[in-house]
């Protein structure tokens, strides 16, 4: 609980982008290509943009990619259930584990998560500017309810 004198801190509200390091931009555009459907909001030099709604994912070129380590990002997609035999084509290192985990080629670790399955929710206007109708499990459902966080 802040006192009176101390200054408001902003709250964190959602992600606009993550971006990651690859070795070459148009080999990561090619090999996340041939595992997901997106749509390139923009390049340059040394540099991708892709799409997600309202959110993306700036590739970054960099002579010598961080690799390793337990660093990942998830993300979510409106169906998973053939992201591991893309992944496993395009030449991607699953994860062994619980999760549908992959790693790319400059070692970014990469976890897909189904947007029916948790509590994350694009606005109505989002969902259908992407062409996307998806409903969410009971169980992501209660845990919206259970932050007040329903749709109405």
């Amino acid at each position: 609980m802040a006192d009176s004198k101390q200054t408001r801190r902003p709250r964190l509200v959602g992600m606009n982008h993550v971006a990651i390091e690859v070795g070459d931009v148009e080999a990561a555009l090619a090999f996340y290509g041939k595992i997901f459907d997106f749509t390139l909001r923009g390049k340059g030099k040394g540099q991708a943009f892709i799409d997600m709604g309202d959110q993306f994912i700036a590739l970054m070129e960099v002579a010598k990619p961080q690799t390793g380590g337990s660093r990942h990002f998830g993300v979510v997609v409106d169906d998973r259930s053939a992201v591991r035999d893309l992944a496993k084509a395009a030449g991607a290192e699953m994860v062994p584990g619980p999760f549908l985990d992959f790693l790319d080629p400059w070692g970014n670790r990469i976890e897909v998560i189904a947007y029916a399955d948790i509590q994350f929710t694009k606005a109505a206007h989002v969902l259908r500017g992407m062409g996307l109708s998806i409903e969410k499990t009971e169980k992501a459902r209660r845990e919206l309810a259970d932050k007040g966080m329903a749709p109405e």
